[in-house]
């Protein structure tokens, strides 16, 4: 039987998005994606760094956040200018934020019908189409 290193599948998995396995992306990675899906914006993530004992500035997560997205390892969901999250599920679906909690959430796809598109010019298609639902709590 095969035995396997700590960090070898997080290893092949940035390596088979094309992603150099630098130490600090590895670390980050395995914060990121072991364990269940879930939102983060660079600062959450930078503090659980920081809990874990790995030494690494905001902007080097900035900086892997987006490698990661532009990998198609994650999705940036943008909620607001300026305001970020990284969601490790890449399945199609949609989210609800909460304005006041700035809590993150998804909706299953199915959940919403999407009708009245505008058309799209010749020689374009619509690759994906996000909808985030915006939501305050009763005060």
């Amino acid at each position: 039987m095969k035995k396997l290193r700590p960090y070898s599948q997080v290893i092949d998995f940035l390596r088979g998005s094309g992603l150099r396995p630098t130490r600090q992306r590895l670390a980050l990675a395995k914060l990121l994606f072991d364990g269940d899906h879930r939102h983060v914006t660079a600062e959450i993530l930078h503090a659980e760094a920081l809990e874990a004992g790995v030494p690494v500035s905001l902007a080097t997560v900035y900086n892997a956040l987006h490698q990661f997205n532009k990998a198609g390892l994650l999705r940036e969901i943008v909620v607001e200018v300026g305001r970020s999250y990284f969601d490790t599920n890449n399945s199609y679906h949609h989210h609800i934020f909460n304005e006041d909690s700035r809590e993150l959430t998804d909706i299953e796809a199915g959940q919403i019908n999407l009708t009245g598109l505008p058309e799209i010019a010749e020689g374009q298609k619509v690759s994906r189409v996000d909808v985030i639902l915006r939501v305050k709590n009763n005060n």
